[in-house]
């Protein structure tokens, strides 16, 4: 087994701060392996109904564990799972539990306490660089082309009837379970659009003649997508309404493999890095940072900016992701940066290792590597 000790410290931190963590992320991202690679637990797999019968009494289930570390895998299957949470977190907090699930907590009815305030949550991304470490693969196109799940990751050719079966398995497990969709084909064909056009700016009524339904359901499939973490809706920054795109969102598909997939590619060009870059580096920050509060920026004389991260009391921080730093072009920073001059402009590019600066007369850009734009991140956050 292939100890992913970076996401395993995640853990154990959470577990320092709340007795309950729920742990999501994507259906195969590596949520079982990883909770079973932890020392000292009691696994427990929802889906089995020998398990269920077992957590039909919460009490009595947390008693006979009082102390224990207890992992309880896709614990949506229950029939009222945050009953159970809630029970552990205000009674048994000597009983370390994770439990596991592929969509936000509160997503659907089925979760009738959001547990705020009693637990601690860790969102377990398509693989890192540190997961290509610990899997010993450091291979950035291979990473791009196949996908960040581990089991399409490390077979040795696309493994292209899996990403079909993934989708079978996350309509019948996921979402009728929890949402209980009808139209499988409309859903599946907006989920493959928006796949396909990953990274692009998203208009509701460009999807409703393609998959047969109203703007009004294309914008409850999206809030689906997006709480089972298919897609990442990237907002508008915006702090000069009148000369900036203020609504229109960005979607970009959960994984660079499932992108490259339903566009029909299987290799790769090299005007295909820049934009398999950019879904990386949106990958990085989300699971380093944990967060989806990452907004991008665009005026409406059409300059845009990739990335823009936007803390209260700080000054917004531009992000321009390049494969390679002799591709930058800097007007839109520029453009950004008439409109916030005390804005920190990077550019994060692949073939950077050491960064530096390049100054001119209006603005300074800082050329990174991602690990270098992390490690800063995460100073930050201390």
């Amino acid at each position: 087994m292939v100890q992913r000790g970076w996401w395993q410290e995640k853990l154990e931190r959470a577990w320092k701060e709340r007795s309950i963590v729920w742990l999501s992320g994507v259906r195969r991202a590596g949520k079982t392996l990883l909770c079973q690679s932890l020392p000292d637990t009691d696994y427990f797999d929802c889906e089995l109904p020998r398990t269920r019968r077992l957590l039909d009494d919460p009490e009595d289930f947390l008693g006979q564990h009082r102390g224990r570390r207890v992992i309880l895998d896709e614990i949506h299957r229950l029939s009222n799972p945050s009953q159970l949470l809630k029970i552990a977190a205000d009674h048994y907090r000597d009983t370390k539990v994770i439990a596991t699930g592929s969509s936000t907590l509160g997503a659907s009815r089925k979760f009738r306490d959001t547990l705020a305030g009693r637990k601690a949550e860790v969102w377990l991304t398509p693989m890192t660089g540190e997961d290509l470490s610990a899997f010993k693969k450091p291979d950035l196109r291979h990473r791009m082309l196949q996908g960040g799940l581990p089991p399409f990751f490390l077979a040795p050719s696309i493994p292209e009837p899996a990403f079909q079966e993934w989708m079978d398995a996350y309509w019948a497990k996921d979402i009728q379970t929890l949402f209980r969709l009808e139209r499988r084909h409309s859903f599946e064909r907006f989920a493959e659009l928006l796949f396909a056009q990953s990274g692009g700016l998203f208009e509701a009524t460009r999807f409703t003649r393609a998959c047969e339904v109203s703007r009004q359901t294309i914008m409850n499939y999206l809030a689906v997508l997006e709480n089972t973490y298919l897609v990442h809706v990237v907002r508008p920054f915006s702090s000069h309404p009148t000369a900036e795109i203020v609504a229109a969102p960005k979607i970009y598909a959960f994984d660079t493999g499932f992108a490259c997939y339903y566009r029909g590619w299987t290799s790769l060009r090299q005007e295909d890095l820049g934009l398999l870059w950019e879904h990386l580096v949106l990958n990085e920050l989300q699971a380093h940072l944990q967060t989806r509060r990452i907004g991008y920026w665009r005026d409406k004389r059409g300059h845009e900016i990739d990335f823009v991260l936007a803390q209260r009391g700080k000054v917004p921080l531009a992000l321009e992701c390049k494969w390679s730093a002799d591709d930058v072009d800097l007007t839109n920073l520029k453009a950004f940066a008439l409109r916030y001059p005390k804005a920190d402009l990077r550019v994060v590019a692949q073939d950077v290792d050491r960064s530096y600066q390049r100054r001119t007369d209006a603005f300074t850009v800082t050329y990174c590597g991602i690990k270098t734009l992390l490690a800063s991140l995460n100073g930050q956050a201390k």
